[in-house]
């Protein structure tokens, strides 16, 4: 086609849209997304119909309407009755049919629909890109519809002043980074959107994902956020994933985005993990298997399941979310429980019966591209090897000792309340014993929030990581992203790390293990990667 256009041939617009579903050959017949969606809210063009009708409050499984939700049965449109999974639930009570009614009795896989959103967040690193695009297409005056369910977020780049380079700074990158956050900062005192933005006492207000695991999203809804890891929040049993900028600019406009209804993996998970064993060993060992490191996994959602999930505490089970995606999946979710409702009515003081009303479950019969079940009791601790997530290998699998130069505990993973409660054990263990950071290692605990500071101040916890030899990092993104304290300076660097990710240069040019908060706290101790039995005992 490309040789044919250089010869001035006419081609016709069919010819670029061929293959494409309905919808995105909308799209690029209007010129664009913004310019699809300005006529779709004039009500000049629809979505394609799904088949489907808005779901009764009768129906098994179904959920009440929303309050500011227009429903009801569309005319001229059959039921269609389908037994679904959690997401295609949310997708389906979500689902934009025309202006004024949201909603349809049921989807599957493959439909392409745009869906109402209940939260909508960014962060500096993407916010002034997005305010661009929005801008542009829709006139600087334009305003953002429903701001009260819009969020921006200063935690991504607020500790690269300690981290970068001399030569980057001369280059003047220090200054745009900041003009980033002051962009993002005037955009939403204009749009009247609130900031999560840097406390006083140093760092952040809060990591994106769990500010809004800990304050805003709530069961049943769809959570849109401008990074991957936006699946953290899938723990409270809401569809919740990322997008890109384009895509955020037009749900500010809209309050909705497209999708393409994912399939879904579900991994049930039998018997009860050992004591040594954390959510991220689980993780590990998902990422490890085969379906998941031929890249079947890839664009799915993970369903977790299973009767000890009820022991875990919130913090771990996120854990199992906010990873669903370093192997390529669309999102992580879980199913809400009794615990998730104590957490959330602990953690903002909301009504119960309210909350309770946004419980969406998938039906037994539900439909899923793979299931697989997990034998929590065979797991050991394990840790990924450096350069993917999916070298996973039990610790005791090694083929030789792994010293190590530095430990980090934190990020969006490994910065939780539960996480600290981890940290803490291994430490205050290793001072009953004498023992404190081996002499060469550098061990860094990075707060996920101020709320998660405030609680390792409560618990007594900071006494003990200083007095251990921890450096302590306020509230941020970071080392994760190489943008913070505990990212390698040079290639020898050897991190064990309990974040996300260890894709090569992510963060730093070292070579970077993944583990749990209690092998990160323990091999900080050893001076090496090992087991944190020796630990976790009370000498006994």
């Amino acid at each position: 086609m490309i040789d044919r256009i250089r010869g001035g041939e006419e081609i016709a617009l069919d010819e670029f849209t061929k293959g494409l579903d309905p919808i995105s050959q909308d799209i690029v017949e209007y010129g664009g997304l913004l310019n699809y969606n300005k006529a779709r809210l004039a009500g000049e063009v629809s979505p394609p119909a799904l088949g489907t009708r808005a779901p009764s409050p009768s129906q098994a499984g179904s959920i009440p309407p929303r309050e500011q939700d227009a429903r009801g049965p569309q005319a001229g449109m059959p039921a269609l009755q389908r037994s679904m999974n959690i997401v295609e639930k949310i997708i389906a009570r979500h689902a934009f049919v025309k202006a004024g009614t949201i909603g349809v009795e049921s989807v599957k896989p493959g439909d392409a629909l745009f869906a109402v959103a209940d939260v909508r967040f960014s962060h500096e690193y993407v916010t002034p890109m997005a305010a661009s695009l929005f801008t542009q297409a829709l006139g600087t005056e334009a305003k953002i519809t429903a701001p009260e369910s819009v969020f921006a977020f200063r935690d991504h780049l607020t500790f690269l002043s300690k981290v970068m380079s001399p030569k980057h700074r001369e280059m003047g990158l220090l200054e745009k980074a900041d003009g980033l956050a002051t962009t993002q900062e005037s955009f939403s005192e204009r749009q009247g959107i609130k900031l999560y933005g840097e406390n006083p006492d140093g760092g952040s207000e809060a990591i994106c994902h769990n500010a809004v695991v800990e304050d805003l999203a709530l069961p049943g809804q769809i959570v849109i956020g401008t990074d991957s890891h936006t699946c953290m929040a899938g723990v409270l049993g809401c569809f919740a994933f990322g997008v890109g900028s384009t895509d955020m600019a037009n749900a500010w406009y809209t309050k909705d985005i497209r999708i393409r209804v994912p399939e879904t993996v579900k991994y049930v998970l039998k018997g009860k993990k050992p004591g040594d064993v954390t959510a991220k060993d689980v993780m590990l060992v998902i990422l490890a298997s085969g379906y998941m490191k031929s890249s079947q996994g890839i664009g799915k959602v993970l369903e977790f399941a299973g009767e000890d999930l009820i022991n875990w505490p919130m913090d771990e089970r996120a854990t199992l979310t906010n990873m669903a995606v370093e192997a390529g999946g669309f999102t992580g979710i879980i199913e809400p429980d009794e615990a998730t409702l104590a957490y959330i009515v602990t953690m903002r003081g909301l009504d119960a019966d309210e909350v309770r009303k946004g419980f969406v479950y998938s039906d037994p019969d539900a439909e899923y591209a793979a299931v697989f079940e997990i034998d929590l009791d065979e797991i050991r601790p394990m840790v990924a090897l450096p350069g993917d997530p999916r070298n996973g290998i039990p610790i005791d699998a090694l083929d030789e000792e792994v010293r190590i130069d530095a430990a980090y505990g934190g990020s969006c993973t490994g910065g939780k309340m539960a996480d600290m409660d981890m940290y803490a054990r291994v430490l205050q263990n290793a001072l009953d014993h004498g023992k404190r950071v081996a002499p060469g290692v550098h061990l860094y605990l990075q707060f996920g929030s101020q709320k998660i500071k405030q609680y390792a101040r409560e618990k007594g916890y900071i006494e003990i990581f200083t007095e251990a030899g921890a450096e302590l990092i306020d509230p941020s993104c970071g080392a994760c992203i190489n943008a913070g304290p505990g990212a390698s300076k040079t290639a020898e660097t050897v991190t064990v790390s309990a974040q996300n990710r260890n894709f090569p240069g992510r963060s730093g040019p070292g070579k970077l293990y993944l583990a749990s908060p209690y092998v990160v706290a323990a091999s900080a101790i050893a001076g090496k990667i090992v087991e944190p039995d020796e630990f976790l005992s009370n000498g006994e």
